[in-house]
């Protein structure tokens, strides 16, 4: 069977579907929209799919074609599918429709979906305008989510994940158009792709992200179990914002991982993985939480009952350390690693945060940090670096006092809005940290006596040294061109005088 699923011809039709709210709904509401519906186009495929291989197996036997069905990944209610939904689209109640078909889609799947579609309304007038123009606006969704050929049956798209890459896709293209915000919900897909291989989740590890925004992260490191071949693995994560968590969800359901917990909000807090009332542990933590957070919650953890900042509570305007704090806090004791996105002032700034920084790096925790390249993130050009974490690690085990600099930030493809870690970028980091030598120019395995020497200031130029040599200077030819200057200068002057005499201005 030959494919007709194009990803970019996909990822095409779904951009231009935008064009039904762009310029009259904000960007920050409308990719709700489009990505629900989206969902609920895949699922309605995946389910009629079933549904049509059963009919040809069992003929009208509907009560056998039903008991299979309720067997499946997800239930549909009757009138819940995409096409019952299409078939109303002139109806003067179209939001209203929408709204009670999701949430019959919710309660038929509680275990799966339960809560996905709490956050958005297709009836609200204050998100899409008086009934008239809400209805006109829904017609025009649902006939561009109609397109012939967004047809994602797994019998027409066979093992690709291009609902997966679509939904991606959309994700990346709204965070790159929503400004600062974007970061909050979305990391680029190649610093997910480096996380994942710097922490190298194994088979039967738990994984867990405390800022998971819409779920890209945690994604890429199941995938990462997967190319392993096993499915062995536990997702956990937890979002603040709740229509954000909301796409979180959705995308681990369309990307395979069902069984992924995913919580609704603030990890600082209130952490809701919890056994026996005390912090879940986990074997791998990876994390982009927000740059520098004002009003993070100090106030609210000075005697936090997870012992998460008993090495200094951060300043209530900079969130960074709370961050890396819960994640440490979250580590299992034997074998696990942590990578968290930094701000270039986490490795440097004083006060409280340079004396939880001074603790870690006495502790033996911190592995590596790694300098990347500017303007990597949506919506913030500034430069980013990655704190590496071990704990109970054979090498700390045995003694190992150093810590890793890379300094990858001049290694990229520029792009015009965005730069990009490309394949080589990528793998140089993986190697270079996991051989852990020295390299000219880009890493050097530095002894924390020396770091300590310097007030353990992890600014990267102090270890990583990328000057390059100035070329020599030939004193003498330099002022033979001085002298040769000179003299035309006199020449020039003299001629000129000449002609004001002429001109009986001299």
């Amino acid at each position: 069977m030959s494919l007709l699923i194009d990803q970019s011809e996909i990822n095409a039709i779904l951009w231009r579907a935008c064009d039904t709210f762009r310029g009259t709904v904000d960007p920050s509401e409308y990719k709700n929209y489009l990505l629900t519906m989206l969902f609920v186009k895949y699922i309605s495929d995946v389910w009629q799919d079933h549904y049509d291989a059963l009919k040809a197996e069992y003929g009208d036997d509907e009560d056998r074609i039903r008991r299979r069905l309720e067997r499946d990944r997800f239930v549909m209610p009757e009138g819940t599918l995409f096409k019952d939904l299409y078939a109303q689209r002139n109806a003067d109640n179209l939001g209203e429709i929408i709204d009670q078909a999701l949430l019959a889609i919710e309660d038929a799947n509680k275990g799966k979906l339960s809560g996905v579609f709490r956050n958005i309304s297709f009836n609200s007038e204050a998100a899409l305008g008086q009934t008239k123009e809400r209805n006109i606006r829904l017609k025009n969704l649902l006939e561009d989510f109609n397109h012939p050929k967004l047809d994602l049956r797994p019998s027409r798209i066979g093992n690709l994940d291009i609902i997966g890459n679509a939904y991606e896709y959309l994700i990346g293209r709204f965070a790159a158009g929503a400004g600062k915000k974007a970061g909050e919900f979305y990391t680029p897909p190649e610093v997910s792709d480096l996380m994942a291989r710097l922490t190298a989740p194994q088979p039967g590890e738990r994984i867990y992200d405390p800022t998971c925004g819409s779920g890209s992260l945690l994604i890429k490191c199941a995938q990462y179990v997967q190319a392993q071949g096993s499915h062995d693995y536990a997702i956990y994560g937890q979002e603040q914002n709740g229509s954000t968590y909301a796409l979180a969800r959705m995308n681990m359901f369309l990307h395979g991982v069902d069984d992924a917990r995913i919580e609704w909000g603030d990890t600082i807090r209130n952490p809701l993985h919890l056994e026996d009332d005390r912090l879940m542990k986990f074997e791998v933590v990876v994390a982009n939480p927000p740059f520098s957070l004002d009003k993070w919650g100090a106030d609210d953890v000075s005697s936090d009952r997870h012992h998460r900042f008993e090495r200094g509570i951060p300043p209530k305007g900079k969130g960074d350390y709370a961050f890396i704090s819960h994640m440490l806090a979250s580590l299992a004791e034997v074998n696990s690693r942590m990578v968290v996105v930094v701000p270039h002032g986490v490795l440097f700034r004083g006060s409280a945060e340079g004396k939880i920084r001074t603790r870690l790096i006495q502790e033996g925790l911190l592995d590596a940090v790694i300098g990347l390249p500017t303007n990597l993130f949506f919506g913030t050009g500034i430069p980013a670096a990655l704190l590496v974490f071990r704990k109970g690690a054979e090498a700390r085990n045995n003694g190992q006092e150093d810590v890793l600099f890379i300094d990858a930030s001049r290694e990229f493809a520029a792009g015009k809005n965005q730069n990009q870690l490309r394949e080589a970028d990528l793998q140089k980091i993986v190697d270079t940290y996991r051989q852990r030598q020295d390299v000219e120019k880009y890493a050097r395995l530095v002894p924390v006596d020396e770091i300590a020497a310097n007030d353990y200031n992890l600014n990267i130029p102090r270890y990583v040294d990328t000057s390059e040599e100035a070329e020599a200077i030939d004193l003498q030819a330099v002022q033979t061109e001085i002298n040769a200057l000179e003299s035309q200068w006199q020449q020039q002057r003299q001629k000129m005088a000449e002609y004001l005499k002429e001109l009986g201005l001299g």
